[in-house]
Order: C-alpha cells, then structure tokens, then sequence
C-alpha cells in the first residue's frame, strides 16, 4: 500500500519541524524540505523514499554541506 505523493507545491511535513532558515529545495523535486542543518537531507521524504527503494536502506551522504 503506497500513498499518494502530494504536488511538488505542498512542502514536505519536516518543513513544520524546523526553522524556516533550514529550509531548502529537495534535490529532486524542489520542493521545501529541512534541508540544512542538523536533521536535514537533500531530499524530501518522498524523493528519499524512492532513493532507498532504488539503492536499499544501507544509502548515505557524504556531507549536505555547501563547501
């Protein structure tokens, strides 16, 4: 049972959790995501959801810095 992604309008529920300093475009979608900081990931929850699908749950990011 998969449930229905929202429109790439609709921010991703982790923008309520945090400061809006924090927040940033997915990677992949653009759509507003906790992206900085600590807690944040370049992706969405859902975009996150189909990279794990895709490279299995071992999946890591080297840094969500900009350097």
């Amino acid at each position: 049972m998969t449930t229905e992604v929202p429109s790439a309008a609709e921010p991703d529920p982790s923008v309520l959790l945090c400061s809006s300093d924090l927040v940033g475009p997915c990677a992949t979608c653009q759509r507003k995501t906790h992206k900085y900081g600590r807690g944040g990931l370049p992706l969405c929850q859902w975009c996150m959801g189909l990279a794990r699908e895709r490279w299995g749950s071992s999946m890591r990011f080297r840094t969500t810095s900009r350097s």
